[in-house]
């Protein structure tokens, strides 16, 4: 009888389905693995260690998250070429543009593209925060791959003031009330 359920069980594991890996089987070429907008929000004692990154911004000036001790962080994995990176993109900058930059930041971190497309993509949809070419280093992406890898494109992950993970979207971000509230909520923590 014993047999029969671990027969069952492993018969049933293997008809479970993993979004991301059908996506990569699929071979449809479209170059990015699509998160399904998934939202997992950390409670405050199962946020792990602060996370920090540095590296070149498109504009070619230094960023280091270290300059945002004490901010929520909003930080948005993407680059030109991904269709729902362009999607996302001005509810990104709308959220941007209602938050006080006393108590929050923002930046990209580009992960394909070199600095000429990422700057015309910031200049076509109108992003005014920066981002980083992590390309090259891959630093930014290995600072979170121990605790939230951004495994798929895009992926927004939010900091709390303490610069630990606090909140990952995985895939594109739906809605500007989505992230605000996660803002909100964090910033309430310290209140």
């Amino acid at each position: 009888m014993t047999a029969v359920v671990v027969a069952s069980a492993l018969l049933l594991t293997g008809c479970t389905s993993d979004p991301l890996a059908d996506q990569f089987r699929e071979g449809s070429g479209k170059n990015y693995i699509a998160g399904d907008g998934t939202i997992t929000v950390y409670p405050f004692g199962d946020r792990g260690d602060p996370i920090e990154f540095t590296g070149e911004t498109v504009e070619g000036e230094q960023y280091d998250s270290a300059d945002d001790a004490g901010k929520v962080q909003v930080v948005n994995f993407w680059y030109a070429g991904c269709a729902p990176c362009r999607v996302e993109a001005p509810i990104l900058q709308e959220v941007y543009d209602e938050v006080e930059a006393d108590d929050v930041s923002f930046v990209g971190v580009n992960v394909r593209d070199q600095a000429a497309n990422a700057a015309s993509f910031e200049k076509d949809y109108g992003i005014t925060y920066p981002s980083v070419l992590d390309v090259e280093t891959g630093e930014a992406q290995l600072a979170f791959a121990g605790r939230v890898p951004p495994a798929a494109v895009p992926t927004t992950i939010v900091l709390d003031q303490n610069g630990k993970v606090a909140a990952r979207v995985l895939g594109q971000l739906k809605d500007a009330s989505i992230l605000q509230t996660i803002i909100d909520d964090l910033l309430a923590e310290q209140a």
